[in-house]
């Protein structure tokens, strides 16, 4: 008899590595005896589910084997699909037809999700995510389901974890697409602005830049000063033989200048964020209009690039091949305890676990007087005593 039935699901924004987890939960789930399934489309497949047995409910739950997780298993995304569905603020619009009762203009479907997963029969489920999934997750627990959570995000800011899946492949594709505009921003003796993901945390800037990848960089812990900036890039050019310097700006950055002012839309996602973009392209507007006080008079001329889903498409690199397969055989170990309510971590280059609550504990960000010099815009290099990406959740 088998020891019951295990359920995988992403949310969020894809990354590399997610799959590679999937793989090693499955095949780690069914030689210890249980069954697994995967959830398609994040809580989607557990909102849009239909209990009924003659329901076709293939694109909510999908049966997985090793045969299935194998294809997979070394390639980029989630072929498990991803969704920001929030059950517990689902649209009236976004209520499935055979769901009645929720006719406010914001809906807690949570009682039918648990109902669902009990129709499925999950014993365990183990959500891969961000913050906004793996809170969901933390409310089915509160909720009495039993749930072991994996970190995921590119922006490296989940709570609770040195690091998130994802977050090196970012980092190894920022550095690498950097170093392939140079030569446009070289030939043209330009400013180069790239602007990279980071909402709340800079680490997805601060990391490449320390790299080498970027002469100086802004993140959305420390408001940058035009001016500053444009003075200090305009030396860096003058340096550079070939007469161009380079700035990563994090989607999340804040101009002193504007301060209040964010560079996003109005519309917003289940999880009440609005969608960022375009700051890369003020700052490099201004750093255009500024640079004559610093060049002698003459304008500097910039090269802008967004570097978006570059960075999050394809396959994972290295790291985010290894973290994956230890976060999931963690996760087993986790269930094969019965130590439910946990999220898998790293802390300070070891792997452990920490309360599935930390995640909706407090953000974590960049801490700016350890890691970022002000005066500089760079990052402060000083890692004696400090963990493999010199970030931690203390």
């Amino acid at each position: 008899m088998g020891k019951g039935t295990i359920a995988i699901l992403t949310g969020g924004g894809d990354v590399p590595g997610l799959n590679p987890a999937i793989r090693a939960i499955t095949i780690r789930a069914l030689r210890d005896g249980y069954q697994v399934v995967g959830i398609r489309r994040g809580w989607a497949g557990l909102v849009d589910y239909v209990r009924d047995a003659k329901a076709d409910n293939s694109e909510n739950v999908q049966p997985l084997s090793e045969a299935v997780v194998n294809r997979a298993g070394r390639t980029g995304g989630t072929f498990l699909h991803t969704s920001r569905v929030r059950p517990s603020h689902l649209p009236r619009g976004r209520v499935p037809p055979h769901l009645i009762g929720y006719d406010e203009p914001t809906n807690d479907i949570t009682k039918d999700v648990l109902k669902n997963l009990e129709h499925i029969g999950v014993d365990v489920l183990i959500p891969i995510g961000g913050d906004d999934t793996l809170s969901y997750g933390k409310r089915l627990h509160d909720e009495g389901m039993n749930v072991v959570a994996i970190p995921k995000t590119m922006d490296n800011d989940v709570y609770g974890t040195d690091y998130c899946i994802g977050f090196s492949t970012c980092v190894t594709r920022t550095i690498e697409l950097t170093h392939r505009l140079r030569t446009s921003a070289g030939s043209h003796e330009r400013f180069l602005v790239i602007e990279v993901f980071g909402r709340y945390a800079g680490f997805t800037a601060l990391l490449p830049t320390m790299a080498g990848a970027a002469d100086r960089c802004v993140i959305p812990e420390h408001p940058v000063d035009i001016e500053q900036l444009a003075e200090l890039l305009t030396q860096d050019r003058n340096k550079n033989p070939s007469h161009y310097a380079v700035v990563l700006v994090s989607e999340g950055a804040r101009l002193a200048s504007h301060e209040g002012m964010s560079f996003e839309s109005e519309e917003t996602d289940m999880f009440g964020h609005k969608k960022l973009g375009g700051i890369g392209e003020q700052v490099g507007a201004a750093l255009k209009e500024s640079s004559p006080k610093y060049n002698q008079g003459r304008r500097i001329d910039v090269v802008n690039q967004r570097l978006g889903y570059l960075v999050r498409s394809g396959d994972p690199d290295a790291l985010d091949s290894i973290v994956p397969m230890a976060f999931g055989n963690l996760a087993l170990d986790l269930v094969a305890r019965k130590e439910y309510g946990r999220l898998v971590s790293i802390h300070r280059g070891f792997y452990d676990s920490v309360p599935i609550t930390s995640v909706t504990s407090e953000k974590k960000v960049v801490n700016v007087a350890k890691y970022y010099n002000t005066a500089r815009l760079r990052p402060i290099y000083q890692f004696d005593g400090a963990p493999l990406f010199i970030m931690t959740s203390d």
